[in-house]
């Protein structure tokens, strides 16, 4: 099992930044919706961000390294994780950050294939061991996260059961859908499918399965297909999805949906802050760390 896990945290958080007509939403937690990346926003007891829940449960399935990608003005990662900028220890896990540099001429980051492949390019030793990926502002379970850890596929993602996360069906609904075979080998990740189309990509058990970017990957096969990733001709970003599709190209067979079924709290938008504080409350009433 591998021990490394890079939390993708340095995108501009555009959704979370529109106007929410939520009113229950207080004026520090709007201010911090507005400013802060969406795993620091503080939703927790005593203001903690939900960061902290997605490096409880990693720590919970094993994983030691930790590597936060943050961009350039990610100060506040720092005082939250540690001033340095590797090797800081925070409850036994062992944190460092890498810098998404935002390149001439842009000024928004370039994606989420672009995040790993600098986050790599900082670490070099990835690119010969195993690892996993995800973001900041879902709250992935040690369940999922050990699923990931454990798995013997050298490349996987957690296939989530549509029906199972507790999002509306409008929500839900324009995700993009992953086509596996019968062997849970990704065939393919279909964007915006129209609403007839996707019962002909349900799994063997009947179910819809996305991808809420949660990923194992083997660094040295994946490598190649970061450094060369195209740029989305819509969205104007290099998307991880769109790496590893080109990988299952060249490699069929090399990467696997894992079956779960469950729900990932979300933060997108400022409507969701509400809705993971109620979960934590829930689930989480206090971080025994």
């Amino acid at each position: 099992m591998h021990d490394n896990l890079i939390i993708l945290a340095g995108g501009a958080s555009s959704r979370m930044k529109k106007p929410s007509e939520n009113a229950h939403l207080t004026e520090e937690e709007i201010h911090q919706a507005n400013e802060r990346s969406k795993g620091l926003i503080g939703v927790g007891p005593e203001g903690r961000p939900l960061l902290d829940y997605v490096l409880f449960n990693a720590r919970k399935a094993g994983y030691k390294n930790i590597y936060i990608v943050i961009s350039e003005q990610g100060e506040l990662f720092r005082e939250f994780y540690g001033s340095s900028q590797k090797d800081n220890v925070f409850h036994g896990l062992n944190i460092s950050f890498a810098i998404q540099y935002i390149p001439e001429g842009r000024v928004k980051p370039l994606g989420t294939a672009d995040a790993l492949f600098q986050a790599v390019e900082q670490y070099p030793q990835l690119n010969q061991q195993a690892y996993s990926v995800c973001n900041s502002d879902n709250l992935y379970s040690a369940e999922a996260f050990l699923a990931l850890r454990r798995t013997d596929a050298p490349n996987a993602f957690i296939a989530y059961d549509r029906d199972a996360l507790e999002f509306p069906f409008e929500r839900v609904s324009r995700f993009a859908v992953a086509h596996t075979d019968s062997s849970n080998a990704l065939l393919n990740i279909v964007e915006k499918p129209a609403l007839e189309e996707v019962p002909q990509y349900a799994d063997d058990k009947g179910k819809i399965r996305v991808s809420m970017n949660a990923f194992k990957f083997d660094g040295k096969m994946l490598y190649p297909y970061l450094k060369n990733c195209p740029i989305h001709p819509e969205r104007n970003e290099k998307e991880l999805p769109t790496a590893l599709l080109n990988m299952v190209h060249d490699f069929p067979g090399s990467a696997t949906g894992i079956p779960f079924s469950e729900h990932v709290p979300d933060l997108t938008a400022k409507d969701d802050i509400a809705d993971v504080k109620k979960y934590l409350e829930k689930h989480f009433p206090k971080l025994d760390w």
